[in-house]
């Protein structure tokens, strides 16, 4: 079959959940047997987001190619179980800088350089490239930010060319927002018609609206928004706040959003996706009673979004483990040794979070001393296990001065250390260790065992890494390094064996969990917190 291309646009307000209804719709299509994938565009400048704060954008996710790619690309996989690429997300920088290239190079022949129709070509060749490898049978095409935005125009012109160019190979779902007014006690429409005009005045006609609401949505309001909107009332469908966003692809087939957009690309529904795994899952969500209590030490934890695949790599492992998450967001910079009891005794398990800088660094190393001294199941990523290595080395090791060149360019003690083949760059942005590398893991190390084998490959984004000059002193003191990269002989992975779960990895397991595919790490790590969590209330009864 040729390829089908999705359009989804957004209106009224940011954050409605444009990535969550992409993700559930291309579960639903890959559920019924047909190739999918999504690609995010993005409307701001910067290249990709590696350079930005993680307060402006939440995560930097990483994709297997080494891409660092919006976060949206982290639900795309949980939700489809099929691995991005930089071919998937694309930014508005992008676009410029490979348009610019060709008119240095000479490609234009001389001619004017303009938004139409240099750069709206670009984004149009960006958006088919996916669907022009044979690979797939759906593209779904995110388009980042709210209908109006300036920055998101050379976007939607694209898309109204390509709406003429695909003919009946392509759709538009359009996402948006029908508030509450509490006071008035009613949903008001208006927003919604306001925000369908000003996609119409750009020349693009939704075939599927999709309504994000807190209350459900009479019948006869939907047939007034279709009537006032030009689309048919039977694709006009609400997305109302649901308990997990994993409960969102079964609830849009409920409301046959996917048999809907078969329709409209010339494809007859036949039997029913087959959501039983995914079913599965969320029974298993459902009639979970227990808790598992995770504190996540971070110095971004005022925003969510910047921890988000820890997040959710952590529920899927709980949920299968028949727990409910306990996620506790603890400030690094707001740990002392003289608090860090309080702050801890209650937990059952605490992940040490990735980051770089020197900020809350100090309440890092306070708060894995605690855990190594109290045996509670910890887990380090990234920069997290960095602070594992140099806290056991001011503590157990003796090296008081011991630090990361990072943080601290001439300590005498630089257990970690800026890689080789980092020490020449000078540009920040995607130029760190970046996408997935083999690691082989020591047989019989507890690393290891959760995974079921000795070769895993996970995803990277670092520039510092454990320095083997002092690998012996390590292991003779009790810190093992379990893991490494085979050609590079780069330590990935450090455990004490002498604790019930004491890991740290230099890469990010988190990024390939996904809902039917968790994690084996997380699932260790969740199940032995469990264990302990069970110990630790039986003794204080």
């Amino acid at each position: 079959m040729e390829t089908k291309y999705i359009f989804v646009t957004g209106g009224v307000v940011s954050s409605l959940g444009k990535g969550i209804i992409s993700s559930s719709l291309a579960c639903l299509l890959k559920a019924r047997g047909f190739r999918v994938t999504i690609q995010k565009f993005d409307p701001y400048i910067n290249i990709d987001p590696g350079t930005l704060n993680p307060y402006e954008h939440g995560e930097c996710y990483v994709t297997v190619d080494g891409h660092e790619a919006d976060l949206d690309l982290g639900h795309y996989e949980r939700f489809t179980n099929i691995q991005t690429t930089r071919a998937n997300n694309v930014t508005t920088g992008r676009i410029y800088k490979s348009v610019i290239e060709k008119e240095r190079r000479g490609d234009y022949l001389g001619k004017t350089v303009q938004i139409i129709p240099h750069i709206t070509d670009e984004i149009k060749r960006n958006v088919m490239a996916l669907g022009k490898t044979g690979n797939f049978d759906f593209v779904i095409t995110e388009i980042g930010g709210v209908v109006g935005d300036i920055e998101s125009l050379p976007f939607l012109e694209a898309v109204r060319q390509l709406r003429w160019e695909l003919e009946d190979n392509c759709l538009c779902l359009h996402l948006t927002y029908v508030p509450y007014i509490s006071a008035a006690k009613e949903l008001k429409t208006k927003p919604t018609q306001h925000s369908v005009k000003q996609l119409q005045q750009l020349g693009i006609q939704p075939d599927v609206l999709v309504l994000r609401t807190e209350h459900d949505i009479p019948a006869a309001m939907r047939r007034k928004i279709a009537l006032f909107c030009n689309v048919a009332p039977d694709a006009v469908i609400q997305s109302i706040d649901a308990r997990s966003i994993y409960d969102v692809p079964v609830l849009m087939h409920e409301q046959h959003l996917d048999e809907i957009v078969m329709r409209k690309v010339g494809l007859e529904p036949k039997g029913q996706p087959d959501m039983n795994p995914w079913k599965e899952f969320l029974t298993k969500m459902r009639t979970a009673d227990k808790k598992v209590r995770i504190g996540l030490v971070g110095k971004y934890v005022e925003l969510q979004d910047a921890y988000k695949s820890i997040n959710e790599a952590l529920f899927q492992a709980a949920t299968y483990a028949g727990h409910v998450l306990d996620l506790q967001y603890i400030h690094s910079e707001r740990v002392t040794p003289e608090n860090v009891d309080a702050q801890l005794r209650d937990l059952d398990g605490v992940i040490i979070a990735p980051g770089f800088g020197q900020r809350g660094i100090e309440g890092k190393f306070t708060a894995l001393k605690w855990c190594r001294e109290h045996d509670v199941p910890t887990f380090g990523i990234c920069l997290g296990m960095q602070c594992m290595v140099i806290e056991f080395a001011r503590n157990v090791l003796g090296l008081a001065e011991a630090n990361s060149t990072e943080m601290q360019p001439h300590t005498p003690y630089n257990v970690i250390d800026l890689m080789e083949e980092q020490k020449s760059i000078s540009n920040m942005g995607g130029t760190m260790r970046l996408g997935a590398y083999d690691c082989d893991l020591l047989p019989g190390s507890r690393a290891a065992k959760a995974y079921g084998k000795t070769r895993v490959s996970e995803r990277h984004r670092h520039r510092f890494e454990f320095n083997n000059d002092f690998r012996a002193r390590f292991e003779e003191a009790g810190m093992k390094c379990v893991g490494e990269n085979p050609a590079t002989h780069l330590v990935e992975v450090v455990e004490l064996p002498d604790h019930r779960w004491f890991i740290g990895t230099q890469y990010h397991p988190e990024y390939s969990s996904t809902v039917l595919s968790p994690s084996p790490l997380f699932m260790d790590f969740v199940r032995s917190a469990i264990e302990y969590g069970e110990e630790r209330r039986e003794h204080n009864k």
